[in-house]
């Protein structure tokens, strides 16, 4: 065994595969031919001399093996992306690289904030991830990226969490509602409405369930749905009222294909945080951006509470 002979696009194809635990997944996120990167596989295997991966049924699994060379990959890459934030120091933050993942409720805010970051510092090499909380936090787990962007930072991660924008939660309903037209609704009210939920574990969710918890209002599931947009649709055709963010229902709003509710203790206030694992040295691009999203917070607070008024 001599991996000297191991070159570092094995390390990453190898490392893929742990993570996606699917040459299949890996292949695609790499822009890798399965047999390509299956012979890439079996070259490093050969290295080692052991087997890296083991079969059972139709799941792969990493071996004793695998597992050790995991983590020295884990190493690797970090030291060498530490590399890389100290090489773009020396030439300030106009150089370097930006990993963001968002959730997806936030695409519809920081997207823009993004995009203008970039104009601002074209030399930065941008990539962003879109994904559920769920994804978010196995990315944040595994150190996938630089900074995360979600609503109810993890509890049980060891991560820095710090508040950058306001997130306000509110209730829509179809067009017509019977409640549509009355104000200062008293929560008790919504008790036999069907309710159009995101899945288990969605700060959205989560936050709203607190809500009616407090109030003593037991709610009523009618669907559960993934997405922001699904649900959208739901409610506009007549299926259940939801709670959502005020950021995803602009548009539905202005143009009359939602209401929304004027329900006491509405909005629910939450905040957007900007995340990172905690003693993670972040890329001189990374910090840029950090403050970027804080040094648009008032703009952001003015959206906000545009979007989350009450109906008049």
């Amino acid at each position: 065994m001599n991996l000297r002979h191991a070159t570092l696009h094995q390390l990453r194809i190898f490392l893929s595969v742990a993570r996606h635990g699917s040459f299949a997944r890996a292949a695609a996120a790499m822009h890798l031919s399965p047999p390509t990167l299956s012979l890439q596989v079996k070259q490093l295997s050969e290295t080692v001399g052991q087997p890296l991966f083991e079969q059972l049924g139709k799941k792969i699994f990493l071996t004793a093996a695998g597992q050790t060379l995991a983590q020295a990959c884990e190493d690797i890459e970090n030291r060498m992306e530490r590399l890389s934030q100290d090489l773009a120091m020396l030439q300030g933050v106009e150089r370097g690289s930006l990993r963001v993942a968002i959730l997806t409720t936030v695409k519809y805010t920081v997207p823009k904030l993004l995009g203008s970051f970039c104009v601002a510092h074209p030399g930065i090499d941008v990539a962003m991830q879109v994904g559920n909380r769920e994804n978010l936090l196995q990315r944040l787990g595994s150190n996938q990226d630089d900074l995360y962007i979600m609503g109810q930072p993890p509890e049980h991660m060891d991560v820095v969490c710090e508040p950058f924008a306001d997130n306000p939660l509110v209730l829509v309903a179809p067009p017509g509602h019977p409640l549509a037209s009355q104000r200062r609704i008293a929560p008790q009210r919504l008790a036999k409405e069907p309710f159009i939920l995101r899945e288990a574990g969605s700060g959205t969710r989560l936050t709203s369930e607190r809500y009616f918890a407090e109030q003593g209002v037991t709610i009523t599931p009618r669907l559960e749905v993934s997405s922001h947009e699904a649900i959208k649709q739901v409610v506009a055709g007549g299926l259940g009222v939801a709670v959502v963010s005020a950021s995803t229902v602009v548009s539905e709003l202005a143009l009359g294909e939602l209401v929304q509710l004027d329900v006491k203790g509405f909005p629910l206030m939450r905040h957007w945080y900007v995340v990172y694992p905690r003693g993670k040295h972040l890329s001189p691009a990374a910090q840029a951006f950090k403050q970027w999203l804080f040094d648009q917070r008032s703009h952001l607070a003015q959206t906000a509470d545009r979007r989350s008024a009450p109906p008049r």
